[in-house]
Parts: C-alpha cells; sequence; structure tokens
C-alpha cells in the first residue's frame, strides 16, 4: 500500500479495478456512460457503507465536505446527487454481484483453514436459510408481498467454517424458499443444513445424487416406514440422543421423489426442553454429532441479525429494483472486504470492531495496517452474554 494514501483508497486496494473491469463489460455497465461509470458508484456506495450514511443526500454531504480530498481517494469526477440517484437507477446490479463472486471466493480461500468450528468433521458445512426485508408498499410496488406490504428475500448459504456467505440470492418475498435450492451447486461431499422450511423430497434427492449431504428437520406429519434401527450409546442418550433409524419413506409422491433410505434422529434438547427429529442422507457421521450440525444453524440467524444491524440494507438509498440490488451487493462486497482485510492482517478484531476503526478513519492517512493493529485490543475468549459474537473468528 502507497504511504500517505487516505485510508478508503487503502481499503479498496484489497480489490482488483481491472477484474472489476471485467463483468462491467460483460454487462455493458459502462455503455455510452461519459462520467459516473460503474466503478465510481461501487467507490460511493462503498463509502456509505462502511462509514454508515442514512441516505444518498447525506453520503454526498459528507464527500463535498472534503472536496479537495476527493481526487486523491480515487473519486476522479465531482458527485452530485442527482448524478449518484441516476447512476444507481441505471447501472446494472449484476456488474455488482457478479464481482461480490469473485470477493466470496477470495474470502473463502483465506478462511479455509479457519479451525474453529466446533465439530471435528472434515467436510465443509454450510447453513442455508433466508431472511425477509421488509419495503414500503407505495414505494417498492414492484416488490408487493401482501396487501399492506412489500418485501423481499435474501437466501443466503454460510460457510460455517469461517461465517463466509458463499452464495446470495435476490428474490421478491413471495418467492417461495425451496425454489432457491434449484439456483445452489452442491459441492461434492459438502453438508448442507436446512431449516423444515426447505423439506422437499425432490430437492433434497438432488443434493443425494450431487454426492453432498443434508441435515434437516422433519414434519411432524412425516409418513415413513423403520427398515432398521441403530443401539444409542449411554454417552449418546446422556447428551440428548433419543433414537436413530434407517427410515423408507411410505408417501407413493414423496418415495417417487426420494426413493433411497434416509437416516432419521430423534434428539431432546434439554435447554428447549423440546424433542427434534433430524433427516440426513448420511449414514457415517454420528447421531449426537448430526444433532450437533443441525444446532450450528444457528450461525446464520446471527449473520443476518448482524448485518441488519450493521450494514445499509434495511433502509434503501433508490426506489427500483436495480437500485435495491445494487445497494446489496455493494453492501455484501464492504463485509467482504473487512474480512479479508481482517485476515490478510491477521487481526483478532472482530468484523464489527474493524468497521467501527474504518468508519471514522476514512480520510486519515495513517498505513491501515498501522491504524487496525494499533486500535487491536488483547483478544479476551470470555464471552459477552449480551453481545453476539459470530464474529470474533
Amino acid at each position: 500500500m502507497k504511504n500517505g494514501s487516505f485510508v478508503f483508497k487503502q481499503f479498496l486496494e484489497a480489490v482488483s479495478k481491472s477484474d472489476f473491469m471485467v463483468f462491467v463489460d460483460k454487462h455493458r455497465g459502462d455503455y455510452k456512460v461519459q462520467e459516473f461509470d460503474c466503478w465510481l458508484l461501487f467507490q460511493c456506495l462503498c463509502f456509505g457503507q462502511l462509514t454508515n450514511r442514512d441516505s444518498l443526500r447525506d453520503l454526498v454531504t459528507c464527500l463535498k465536505a472534503h472536496s479537495n480530498k476527493l481526487y486523491h481517494m480515487g473519486f476522479r469526477h465531482n458527485i452530485s446527487l442527482s448524478t449518484l440517484s441516476y447512476a444507481q437507477e441505471n447501472r446494472p446490479w449484476k456488474v455488482y454481484a457478479d464481482f461480490a463472486q469473485t470477493l466470496i471466493e477470495k474470502a473463502t480461500t483465506l478462511y479455509k483453514a479457519e479451525n474453529d468450528f466446533e465439530l471435528d468433521i472434515p467436510n465443509p458445512v454450510f447453513a442455508f436459510d433466508s431472511s425477509t426485508i421488509d419495503l414500503c408498499l407505495s414505494m417498492f410496488r414492484w416488490a408487493t408481498f401482501r396487501k399492506t406490504k412489500s418485501a423481499i428475500k435474501l437466501h443466503t448459504m454460510l460457510d460455517l467454517r469461517g461465517n463466509i456467505p458463499v452464495f446470495i440470492h435476490i428474490t421478491e418475498a413471495k418467492v417461495h424458499d425451496v425454489n432457491a435450492l434449484d439456483q445452489i451447486p452442491f459441492e461434492v461431499d459438502g453438508i448442507y443444513i436446512f431449516d423444515k422450511g426447505y423439506l422437499h423430497f425432490k430437492r433434497l434427492y438432488r443434493i443425494h445424487l450431487a454426492k453432498a449431504f443434508f441435515v434437516i428437520r422433519a414434519k411432524v406429519n412425516l409418513n415413513y416406514e423403520v427398515i432398521s434401527q441403530k443401539t444409542i450409546s449411554a454417552k449418546d442418550r446422556k447428551n440428548g440422543v433419543q433414537s436413530s433409524k434407517i427410515i423408507k419413506l411410505k408417501s407413493a409422491s414423496s418415495n417417487k421423489d426420494y426413493p433411497e433410505f434416509l437416516r432419521m434422529v430423534t434428539f431432546w434438547d434439554r435447554e428447549k426442553d423440546r424433542i427434534f427429529i433430524y433427516l440426513t442422507n448420511n449414514l457415517k457421521i454420528s447421531s449426537l454429532e448430526v444433532a450437533m450440525l443441525y444446532k450450528s444453524r444457528w450461525k446464520i440467524e446471527l449473520f443476518f441479525k448482524w448485518i441488519k444491524q450493521h450494514l445499509r440494507i434495511k433502509s434503501f438509498w433508490g426506489q427500483s429494483q436495480n437500485a435495491v440490488k445494487c445497494q446489496i451487493w455493494i453492501a455484501v462486497s464492504t463485509y467482504l472486504l473487512v474480512a479479508i482485510w481482517k485476515k490478510k492482517l491477521d487481526l483478532n478484531q472482530s468484523i464489527y470492531e474493524i468497521l467501527q476503526v474504518l468508519s471514522i478513519s476514512a480520510f486519515d492517512k495513517t498505513p491501515i495496517n498501522q491504524l487496525l493493529s494499533k486500535n487491536e485490543a488483547p483478544h479476551n475468549n470470555t464471552p459477552i452474554s449480551n453481545q453476539l459474537n459470530i464474529f470474533d473468528l
């Protein structure tokens, strides 16, 4: 990184503009654009996410207050509210979606060696779920959900070894969750964890045919016959495992959609005093590991809560579908950039703490490695009961 560069410019040095321009050319993002191109929009919205701006007007006001610094921060053209708003409405969101995928691949590679996953399982482990983001019906009619509101869904798959979102699909909220499974390229030997809302046997069988594994909650009205039953050890029974069975689906339609045997694990959760029933096609891992894998799914719930609290994806700076998707994908890219810097500098700070430091230091000229290192407190492994700790990697 160049000595004397502004922190925001250093922050963007984690990405390659030439890589970004590949997707601009692919989607003709700068076709007939003279000044306010796709890269400038990325810079502006990334700055807005990083510094926690409330609106485009707030963002432009902040940048104009430092107009003498903008050129040296990488902003090559003047920025006005009207041109920024127009760019967000018209620059294709697919440019930012594809670019975010390259950042996902980069972050996944950096976090691949993470060994803080609770279970000693060599397989890649992913949790998949969706989160609904409510919108104002009068302003976002293209996303009508119910008579009184609009909404979109963020379908996300989280790599539980590094807490990195490796797949994101944005749809209108009326799209059923299971439809998003058709978009996922399943990894051989990967373990995918779902809530019971994704219990669709035809799609689960596609995971099985891809030589991947799933763990999912069963519904209470599941129609099946028991083929065999495994004896539960005293240790597993003490930890809550009630039974482990090999079953065959009896319903004609379900059996047609999933003709193979399934494993059913019944687990008593002592904390909630509830019985949970899980289905999986993995016959090798222990019954307790099946239950613990599903329990680790809570991390994706925390991920949704975290990004809604700390990134600007609940209030939107544009009303069109294109503007909303641009903002979400650039917010995801900002999160990934922070995660990449965290790993590159080998920091113990959480991503939230790094964001806090960067948000008030964008116009500083301190080298980013010194800025983040000198603000790094000794890592404390003692959990804080009222704080989310999913990103204390």
